[in-house]
């Protein structure tokens, strides 16, 4: 561990082998947290990951963990009692979408796919979180930043209304248990990216998707993960200690 950085105690980061998960451990570690990281199945990404974390001087732990599945959460935060760190920011990054369809042709098991994950595995690792960091029960306060989507708003027809609708619970989920834990010293928001350039758009069968919507943003461009964990690092930050229950919109003005 390095010294000469502040020590800022342990960011959980659910999917932070890439993406908007990646680039926020990144920043997370200059900010001097040690960084705990759930991946689905990219061991190595992940990997990489954390070597870029230690090269920097803090400490990282992957945990292969599927947050459908509560026995891999449990498992996750198992390893994050393990660490003797304090737990101060969980940041529910993890997501997943399904290839383009219309709602009348969606299933029960597609729904229940893209809500196990987006939704329930949003509410158990805030579960666990809430029960580490609240004032009442032993804790020291701290902060959950949810990832949410612009979708939630959006509605994304023709394309994954299931996937807008389970960020749409997101959101009223930030709100909700903000005001819920707020005096136990918890913080809770949620970051709202737009079109950004991460893999997660070659699961609804459109890779290059970022390049097809780029007109229809104000600002003309798609975003980047570093733009979105930027704001992410904000809201987990002291900086934002007078913020709780925001939707903070990062998306080029769409």
């Amino acid at each position: 561990m390095n010294d000469d950085l502040q020590d800022a105690g342990l960011m959980v980061i659910t999917g932070g082998g890439r993406g908007i998960g990646a680039a926020t451990a990144l920043l997370a570690a200059r900010a001097g947290y040690d960084v705990c990281l759930s991946y689905r199945s990219d061991e190595q990404a992940a990997g990489q990951v954390a070597a870029r974390i230690e090269a920097v001087g803090r400490r990282a732990w992957t945990v292969q963990a599927d947050v459908s599945n509560e026995a891999d959460i449990t498992r996750l935060f198992r390893c994050v009692d393990n660490t003797g760190r304090r737990l101060s920011v969980l940041v529910n990054n993890a997501g997943t979408l399904e290839t383009h369809m219309p709602v009348a042709e969606m299933t029960a098991a597609r729904l229940q796919r893209v809500f196990a994950t987006n939704i329930t595995g949003s509410f158990l690792c805030a579960i666990e979180a809430v029960k580490r960091m609240a004032i009442s029960r032993g804790g020291a306060g701290g902060a959950i930043v949810n990832v949410s989507s612009v979708a939630s708003r959006l509605g994304s027809p023709n394309e994954y209304v299931d996937y807008a609708a389970s960020k749409g619970a997101i959101d009223s989920f930030t709100i909700g248990l903000a005001k819920e834990v707020a005096m136990d010293g918890i913080r809770v928001n949620a970051v709202r990216p737009g079109v950004i350039y991460t893999d997660i758009h070659a699961l609804g069968g459109e890779p290059d998707r970022v390049d097809r919507v780029a007109g229809m943003v104000p600002m003309g461009r798609g975003g980047q993960p570093q733009e979105v964990a930027e704001a992410i690092m904000w809201l987990a930050s002291t900086q934002s200690s007078y913020t709780t229950g925001t939707l903070l919109d990062v998306s080029g003005g769409r």
